[in-house]
């Protein structure tokens, strides 16, 4: 398992850092895990994509704030959960999403969890690969070096990277903080070109 210190650095340096790194739930008897592909790194109260823009803390955020090395898992539009590593020292709303997984361990509990849906998207994106290794508000705040959730790097191979804009937001959205494993099939969407130079 990744020690803590691995996650008391700056959000970018963790999120490239994390890629090639194996995600693994135990919930039950079932064990699923997956490798990371995708990231975004949301930076800290400067970064206005981020739930703790200005510092702002509340009952929904607050362990957003935690210690290194635990999670921070919110619920979106009624129906999704989204899991992150938070990062930087206690007090820092800096985190790392996980966006996108390759299955490895438990794809039929998988396929369970998800419904009938093609293997290549059973971990393409932030809600489905919550869905897929069973991850929800029951582990918001939990250490990620315990027996339910974990991230381990020990067989970690350093892939190429490659740099994107995030998605799916509208504020800094033009920010260069989406991390890829370079053409991976299992990411959520495509690298997208660089838009062209200003006039």
């Amino acid at each position: 398992m990744l020690p803590v210190g691995f996650y008391a650095r700056d959000a970018v340096s963790v999120a490239r850092d994390l890629l090639g790194c194996t995600l693994r739930t135990a919930f039950g008897g079932a064990v699923t895990s997956g490798r990371i592909v995708e990231v975004e790194a949301y930076v800290g109260a400067e970064d206005p994509a981020a739930h703790g823009f200005r510092g702002r803390r509340s009952a929904r955020n607050e362990c957003l704030f935690g210690p290194p090395g635990t999670s921070y898992v919110y619920f979106i539009y009624g129906m999704h959960w989204c899991f992150n590593a938070v990062v930087l020292p206690e007090g820092v709303p800096a985190a790392v999403l996980i966006r996108a997984l390759e299955p490895l361990e438990g794809l039929e509990t998988m396929r369970e969890r998800r419904g009938s849906v093609k293997d290549g998207i059973l971990c393409a994106g932030p809600s489905r690969l919550s869905q897929a290794l069973g991850i929800n508000g029951d582990l918001n705040g939990v250490a990620l070096t315990g027996e339910d959730i974990a991230i381990c790097g020990s067989n970690r191979q350093a892939p190429k990277i490659e740099t994107t804009l995030r998605i799916g937001i509208t504020k800094a959205k033009d920010w260069p903080l989406r991390f890829i494993v370079k053409d991976s099939r299992w990411v959520s969407r495509k690298a997208s070109p660089p838009p062209p130079p200003p006039k």
